[in-house]
């Protein structure tokens, strides 16, 4: 089963979305938009820039967890990922969104 992107309402009225691997896992979350046309052009911005290595920031948060950030060609955050036990486990997460992302379609649930 491919991925999807899941487009939402969250409880204070702004919008979000979630990519989805095929397994229903999320791998990548968006910030938060006041317009649902902001929310799907970061889905469209996703979707350009997930299959280009350069837009990956591997970070480790502040308790030592790997995660990642994908950014825009203009260097704005699109997605950051969830937190990993690992950096082998946080570059599975980024080949998955290489794969699941150029082609997701999108689930609209708001």
């Amino acid at each position: 089963m491919p991925g999807k992107f899941e487009l939402q309402k969250a409880s204070d009225g702004q919008f979000v979305f979630h990519l989805k691997a095929g397994n229903g896992q999320v791998i990548l979350s968006s910030e938060r938009y006041t317009e649902k046309r902001g929310a799907e052009n970061g889905i469209a911005s996703v979707q350009k820039n997930a299959p280009d290595d350069n837009r990956y920031e591997r970070k480790q948060s502040s308790n030592g967890h790997p995660y990642f950030v994908l950014k825009a060609a203009n260097g704005q955050v699109i997605g950051t990922s969830e937190m990993y036990n690992s950096e082998p486990a946080r570059d599975n997460g980024i080949e998955s969104v290489k794969t699941n992302a150029p082609d997701a379609p999108t689930s609209d649930l708001t």
